[in-house]
């Protein structure tokens, strides 16, 4: 076995599989309220608003900390880091599962959030430091690739654990896993000072300024937030009621096509990652496959809005796979500055994408409530004038983003 070999096999075993491992349960927790949701509210009485609220706020505490991640990650590491803050989400979990108001379950939703928060910077940071340039749209999609796992394992082995326990038991479970996975990270991945600030903490937030001001970052940044946002947002929580609703299925059909869309989301991270590292030898520029994929998002996204639920399983898997292509421009974001600021870029785009997640999570629910509930659920209108809104803004910053597109492919 070669020299070469024997290194790939140490990054796999040491940074690759101990990242992945931590962005499985972040991607888990980020998705299995749309599956426990109903369970959660026959316990504790939420409407479509207050669960939209208890649910987003993962995504609030998750994107609320990614400046402070940043400089976080590129002053100490991704290893300590993240591992330090699973334990947070352990806290979080274990509090979830013991809650007995709305509250409580918000407050267990935003530890959740705030522990989860350097899974995938993290990674990227690591993959950053350990890896060259030309293998990071590939590592990167393994991660998120695990990720996926996370969100398939959220679905139809949630749906069928519920039947030896509740979700209070899930999530008690779920916090056992989470700490047992800080230690895994903190014992297992090395450290390496490559790509590592040392400036002061005001110098790091200068470098954030700039980065907010650079043109091609105020391109790419809305149509990313815009996609990526309201994938995650429907994904999360609002596929569940579009696909009763809309589609007319019941629990084990819910869970099916959730799953499948899981499963194309988790597909659609590693051939995204593959797809655009092959055509890079053709000199085809990453944002160019990132903008190709957005629109394929966008289509399954009208196919929504318009209703379109002739078949379910289909649509969910050409969403999922889609709503994947987005996370290519990561690799854009961190390709575009230097290794000690890459932690900051990055962080620094998903504060915005996490924003912008939460907004379309909590204010879909805000626009499904303006229809009254019909059968425990809400009329297909309701459904269809809010995913609307997530196309529209879609449509408008991708065409922001259409010039960049066409500069790098003309530079390539």
């Amino acid at each position: 076995m070669n020299t070469g070999t024997n290194s790939a096999i140490f990054l796999a075993l040491r940074v690759l599989l101990p990242f992945s491992g931590g962005y499985f349960l972040s991607y888990l927790y980020r998705t299995v309220n749309a599956v426990l949701a109903p369970n959660i509210a026959a316990d504790i009485a939420l409407d479509a608003g207050a669960l939209g609220l208890m649910t987003g706020m993962y995504l609030l505490a998750f994107g609320s900390f990614q400046l402070p991640l940043g400089l976080l990650l590129d002053r100490y590491g991704p290893r300590r880091v993240e591992a330090g803050l699973l334990v947070f989400a352990a806290l979080g979990a274990a509090l979830f599962a013991v809650a007995e108001q709305a509250g409580t379950l918000i407050l267990g939703r935003a530890l959740v959030g705030l522990g989860v928060s350097a899974c995938l910077m993290a990674s990227i940071k690591a993959n950053v430091q350990f890896y060259p340039p030309r293998r990071l749209a590939v590592v990167n999609g393994v991660i998120l690739f695990a990720g996926g796992l996370g969100a398939v394992a959220a679905t139809q082995p949630v749906q069928m654990a519920l039947g030896v326990m509740d979700w209070r038991g899930i999530f008690w479970i779920l916090a056992g896993l989470t700490l047992a996975m800080s230690v895994v990270l903190f014992v297992t991945v090395p450290e390496k000072s490559t790509g590592v600030a040392s400036g002061s903490v005001v110098a790091q937030l200068r470098d954030v300024v700039g980065i907010c001001r650079n043109p091609d970052f105020l391109r790419v940044m809305p149509a990313t937030a815009m996609t990526l946002g309201s994938f995650m947002a429907i994904q999360g929580l609002w596929a569940g009621p579009w696909l009763r609703d809309v589609a007319g299925l019941d629990g084990a059909g819910i869970a099916r096509a959730l799953m499948m869309m899981a499963a194309g989301m988790a597909a659609g991270y590693l051939s995204w990652g593959v797809l655009s590292d092959m055509l890079a030898r053709f000199r085809v520029p990453i944002l160019t496959v990132a903008l190709f994929g957005m629109a394929w998002y966008v289509a399954s996204l009208a196919a929504m809005v318009f209703g379109l639920r002739g078949a379910p399983d289909l649509l969910a898997v050409s969403f999922g796979f889609a709503g994947a292509s987005t996370a290519l421009c990561y690799v854009v974001v961190a390709q575009s500055v230097p290794t000690t600021m890459s932690g900051r870029a990055t962080t620094t785009l998903n504060l915005i994408i996490f924003a912008a997640a939460f907004a379309l999570q909590w204010g879909l629910g805000v626009v499904v409530n303006l229809w009254p509930k019909v059968d425990g659920g809400w009329s297909a209108q309701a459904h269809q004038m809010a995913f609307a809104v997530p196309l529209v803004l879609s449509l408008a910053a991708m065409a922001w983003m259409g010039p960049l597109v066409g500069r790098h492919w003309r530079n390539r």
